[in-house]
């Protein structure tokens, strides 16, 4: 039988398991990337295995995130990066060198191979036929020591592309489309594996911005085929010896197929506050806006741009608005300042920002209070752009610049032609000098430890009768960004976590850990896909810190899933949902015998001490799982293991 794509990759580097979808598999991981948010506290893991170097064909850490220098913290976490990454084999992306998904796609990805990062958003490189992956910093700290990254076998859902993108539609607009059909939820446990004739007429740069979305799906990752598009990216980039072909067997199956005429597409927004609220520019024409920012890991390569200055040129953004943008890299940002674009943006009134995430993680410019934000973006979550009751809509780059001109929603029948710019440069001069290998005599260097970095925080072996109050009750599609936010004030203490867990739910319940170290932790209620977004351990690392033992949810979202698991806390299926509505905060959860309950079967007894009942539920681990469980967490089963 044939094969797809994606089960290509993961058939060869499959260490245990079957490609059965639900089952756990092993995968061997070729690369790493962290950036400097999730990076500190990855690396305080790494060094906590005691492994001399990391074992991965290539691992990078980029400086991206941290960027605002207002006090001392973030300059001295980057130290701490750079000095860990010269002593234990790890590429330094230095400041300033660009976005991590954008640099590794122009300068590290290599099809056929794996990627696991601690970003959510690494699942980018899947434009260039890499089988790329988001995940805690734990799993990738455990993957650069050489172990497996496990994760249950996704479904394969083949996206057949026909016809050419027209018009002023774009690859943003493939991946609304996707979202419009499928929600946030849609992707969960699946592969995204685009293919068909309309494929081939996408460059690398373009699939790389409907990968990236692929992360608001839901879905494990999404990737493309390697063609000839691939060779052509590869080889303008310096890279050609990395290419390979890597294309899906004509009698390959799958499990979902949808089919999207990339000729039919029309430009497309996602409204507040959902990258799944989608609708078409034409809808919300007329709409005033105050912001608008291009950039993000999503759209800021040298054809997102290109595009916009061709717009911009000679005229001059509208007065209401406040036009940001933000190259994605070095490479992108040099180019642009030679052939002239920079100057054209600049004219316009475009505010240029540094190659970082910037606007995207609530770093800088947030919008007016009442004021429409139109951002080229991934992600638009209730208060992640650092203003609260924010209106936040995502839109391509090209909409973006139409918009910043006339101030509101252009309506799409007013567009016109739409400036032709080419994909990529003729020729890219290379210049890493912004990426410093590690050091030639690694014991030599001494490991530089700011007063901001605090001791790993451990929890010791699960107990055997978990209980506590229910601290909080929430709703369905609760990301990462309302368990832990982000922001300026919150990300410089990512290597904190007694510090950073002063703020977990603050954008719900900003008493939440005040009360849930008086209540010596407790338990926590959630609705459907519970911890959506962004990858950030925090989210687990910091409540499980507070003293949060487990999370009953109708269902969870993969990556926050598998943290809660690495930082021991349990993960129970309300099983029917129909128990949500049986519990209330403040009421007392009871769960006895966790260690034979879990052995014995899916069932698990939760008993409701305030209100005399038993509530279902069940748990899905895989017998891993619940050792990794029972022993307090990844760390402690890891080093466990590996003394075994």
């Amino acid at each position: 039988m044939g094969q797809s794509v994606a089960q290509k990759v993961i058939a060869s580097h499959l260490i245990s398991g079957k490609m059965v979808a639900g089952e756990e598999i092993g995968l061997r991981i070729d690369q790493t990337l962290t950036q400097d948010a999730t990076g500190t506290m990855a690396y305080l893991q790494f060094e906590a295995l005691g492994l001399p170097r990391v074992r991965t064909k290539l691992s990078v850490s980029y400086v991206d995130h941290n960027m605002l220098q207002a006090g001392f913290e973030n300059a001295d976490d980057h130290r701490y990066l750079q000095s860990v990454a010269a002593r234990y084999g790890i590429v330094f992306s230095r400041p300033g060198n660009g976005i991590c998904h954008q640099v590794h796609l122009e300068r590290f990805a290599v099809p056929g191979e794996t990627l696991l990062g601690a970003d959510s958003h690494t699942v980018t490189a899947g434009g260039l036929g890499m089988l790329a992956i988001g995940a805690g910093g734990l799993d990738v700290a455990v993957a650069m020591g050489g172990g497996p990254f496990y994760l249950p076998m996704p479904k394969i859902v083949r996206v057949v592309l026909t016809g050419r993108l027209s018009g002023w539609a774009a690859a943003k607009d493939v991946i609304l489309e996707v979202l419009r059909r499928l929600t946030v939820k849609g992707g969960v446990g699946k592969i995204m594996e685009y293919a068909g004739p309309g494929a081939a007429t996408l460059s690398v740069p373009e699939r790389g911005t409907i990968t990236n979305m692929g992360a608001e799906l839901g879905a494990t990752t999404s990737i493309f085929p390697s063609d000839e598009q691939t060779r052509r990216y590869l080889a303008v980039q310096g890279r050609e010896a990395a290419w390979k072909p890597l294309v899906a067997d004509a009698d390959a199956t799958y499990d979902e197929e949808i089919a999207i005429d990339l000729g039919q597409l029309q430009p497309m927004v996602a409204k507040p506050s959902s990258p799944d609220s989608v609708a078409s520019v034409s809808e919300v024409a007329g709409t005033k806006v105050a912001q608008v920012c291009v950039g993000s890991c999503t759209n800021s390569s040298y054809w997102d741009l290109m595009t916009v200055a061709r717009i911009l040129k000679g005229k001059t953004v509208h007065p209401s608005v406040s036009l940001t943008v933000t190259p994605g890299s070095k490479q992108v940002y040099t180019l642009i300042a030679r052939n002239g674009a920079l100057a054209d943006l600049i004219a316009s009134g475009a505010r240029i920002l540094e190659s970082a995430c910037g606007p995207c993680i609530g770093m800088g410019q947030a919008p007016p209070t009442g004021g429409i934000s139109v951002r080229s973006f991934n992600r638009n979550f209730p208060g992640r752009s650092g203003t609260p009751n924010d209106l936040v809509y995502l839109a391509s780059p090209a909409v973006c610049a139409v918009t910043a001109l006339r101030g509101e929603f252009p309506d799409a029948g007013t567009l016109g032609g739409l400036p032709e710019v080419p994909a990529l440069p003729e020729e890219i001069p290379s210049d890493d000098n912004l990426l410093v290998p590690p050091a030639r005599e690694p014991e030599k260097v001494g490991i530089v430890r700011g007063p901001n970095i605090a001791p790993l925080p451990r929890r010791g072996p699960m107990e055997a009768t978990l209980e506590g109050q229910v601290l909080l009750k929430l709703g369905d599609n609760i990301t990462t960004d309302h368990i832990m936010p982000a922001g300026a004030k919150v990300l410089p203490l990512r290597s904190n976590v007694p510090a950073i867990s002063e703020y977990v739910f603050e954008r719900v319940d900003a008493t939440f850990p005040k009360r849930a170290k008086e209540a010596g932790g407790g338990v926590l209620v959630g609705g459907t896909n519970y911890g959506q977004g962004s990858s950030r351990e925090h989210a687990a690392l910091a409540p499980m810190y507070l003293g949060v033992r487990a999370v009953l949810a109708k269902s969870f979202a993969r990556i926050h899933r598998a943290n809660l698991i690495n930082f021991g806390i349990l993960p129970l299926l309300l099983d029917p949902p129909s128990g949500y509505d049986a519990i209330a905060p403040g009421d007392r959860i009871v769960i006895e015998d966790v260690k034979g309950q879990l052995g014995r079967g899916a069932a698990v007894q939760v008993r409701n001490v305030a209100r005399g009942a038993a509530i279902a539920a069940r748990h899905d681990l895989t017998p891993r799982e619940r050792d990794v469980l029972l022993a307090g967490g990844m760390l402690n089963w890891t080093k466990e293991h590996a003394a075994a």
